[in-house]
């Protein structure tokens, strides 16, 4: 026989489930028309009176239907026993889709849409941080006699493209040797440790190089200093003006903080393991404007290392066991990418 407590939340699972659907208050006989819970509508009605009681749904208006609360929400996304897994034909089209990317700009890219496309939200994701990446390879090209092309290549697929002006004509074999200390120096290294060893390179080069060197590590200092106006994607922000009225009065605030990259950076902040769902709920949110949103996000990487975080964006009354399925799917694949 099922416990009260436990009857409770089939109805709690119910009204959550009705109203993602409907987006209108929820009624105990449309419960009882609509899941079998064996249970009479005044039985329903006890049930629904004693949830709101204590916080988990509430009463938009005068009317017999319910909506969920925060906490209402809250213990539904706790008491998830399984999210709904995505189907076998979504999970090969999410790879055939993230395997056709070219680059690291063209994962992020490619996968952010994805996710606002399988979740109808807002979908951010954070571009692999520079502190946990390291060096893999640095190639030298001549463009020029006088100039040369820097690319900075990490393990986690970023490449970075700097153009250095020498100032006065270069041999091959000089860019051979330039090339060779780069890497003999860099090659291996986190990037925060490698941008102190950048520094030091003039005084350990040759005496016919020093003057060129000084000139490359100059250059090459921008490419390992985390830039943070590089560090989001952000996708499907119009999916948030389908759901308008969700947000009768706070549709421009979101809009308007999801702009701010400090206030995603937060949103994402709960990401700290590979893997990891987090799902903060209206009131949950640090930042104040984004009160009346949900956001699933999850920590994305390697075994070995965190690279960066990933999520979705959207009003309270969303669908989470899809979304959290979905967030955790594209989030594997791209950690997959990225180890590969």
């Amino acid at each position: 026989m099922v416990s009260s407590d436990e009857r409770r939340f089939e109805v709690l699972r119910a009204i959550v489930a009705d109203y993602v659907s409907n987006h209108e208050p929820v009624a105990s006989k449309a419960i009882v028309e609509r899941h079998s819970l064996g249970v009479s509508s005044a039985t329903v009605r006890n049930d629904m009176a004693s949830l709101e009681e204590d916080g988990y749904i509430t009463q938009p208006h005068t009317s017999a239907g319910r909506i969920p609360t925060d906490k209402g929400y809250r213990l539904f996304v706790d008491r998830l026993s399984e999210v709904k897994p995505l189907s076998t034909a979504e999970r090969r089209a999410i790879q055939s889709f993230l395997d056709g990317a070219i680059d690291l700009d063209d994962v992020m890219r490619r996968s952010v849409r994805l996710l606002a496309q399988l979740t109808r939200q807002v979908a951010v994701i954070q571009y692999p941080t520079l502190t946990t990446s390291t060096v893999r390879h640095v190639e030298v090209v001549s463009i020029t006699p006088a100039r040369l092309m820097l690319v900075l290549i990490t393990d986690t697929g970023r490449v970075d493209q700097r153009m250095a002006d020498l100032g006065d004509v270069i041999t091959d074999e000089s860019v051979a040797r330039l090339r060779t200390m780069l890497n003999s120096t860099l090659s291996g290294k986190r990037l925060s440790d490698a941008a102190a060893s950048v520094a030091e390179l003039p005084e350990t080069a040759p005496a016919d190089l020093r003057e060129v060197m000084t000139r490359l590590a100059t250059v090459l200092v921008e490419s390992l200093v985390e830039h943070p106006e590089e560090r989001l994607v952000l996708g499907g922000t119009a999916n948030l003006t389908r759901s308008a009225a969700d947000f009768p009065h706070s549709l421009r605030q979101v809009l308007e903080a999801l702009e701010e990259q400090v206030v995603v950076l937060k949103l994402l902040a709960a990401t700290a393991d590979p893997g990891m769902i987090s799902v903060r709920i209206g009131e949950e949110n640090e930042a104040e404007e984004m009160r009346s949103t949900s956001v699933v996000s999850i920590g994305y990487g390697t075994r070995a290392a965190l690279l960066g975080g990933m999520g979705v964006v959207g009003p309270t009354r969303m669908d989470y066991p899809t979304n959290i399925a979905a967030v955790r799917a594209v989030a594997n694949y791209v950690g997959e990418i990225l180890g590969r």
